[in-house]
C-alpha cells in the first residue's frame, strides 16, 4: 500500500495519508495573533488540509488539542463546536502542553477518513 506524503521536508510533511486515513497537525502561520485568531487559523488551515487530501471535517476521526493554557479551553470550545457539522464531532483529546515554539497558543493534530477513489 502506497503512503502519500504532502508538501514533504526532512523533519515533517503537511499530511501523510495511509490506507484511507489522514494524519496532519496545525499550527497557526501567524503567532502574533491573540488565542481567538490563532485558533481560526488553525481550523481555516484544518479544512485547506482536509480537501488537499480529499476528506472533510465531518469526516474527522479523532482530534488531540494541544493549549498553553486552560483558561483558553471554553473559547476554544466556542469555535470548536460552531466548526463541526452537527452529530460529527471526532475522539478528542485535549492537553495542557508547552509548545515546541512559545508564541504558539494552540496545536492540533488530526486524523481524518479520506473518500478513496
Amino acid at each position: 500500500m502506497t503512503i502519500t506524503r504532502i508538501n514533504p521536508t526532512p523533519r515533517w510533511s503537511d499530511a501523510t495519508v495511509f490506507n484511507g486515513i489522514g494524519h496532519f497537525v496545525e499550527i497557526a502561520d501567524n503567532t502574533c495573533a491573540d488565542l481567538e485568531g490563532q485558533i481560526k487559523q488553525v481550523l481555516q488551515q484544518a479544512e485547506k488540509t482536509l480537501a488537499k487530501i480529499n476528506s472533510s471535517h465531518s469526516r474527522l476521526l479523532s482530534a488531540t488539542i494541544y493549549l498553553t493554557d486552560f483558561s483558553h479551553l471554553s473559547l476554544f470550545n466556542e469555535y470548536w463546536d460552531a466548526w463541526l457539522p452537527q452529530g460529527c464531532a471526532p475522539s478528542r483529546a485535549c492537553v495542557k502542553a508547552e509548545l515546541a515554539d512559545p508564541d504558539y497558543l494552540v496545536e492540533i493534530a488530526f486524523v481524518a477518513a479520506v473518500k478513496q477513489d
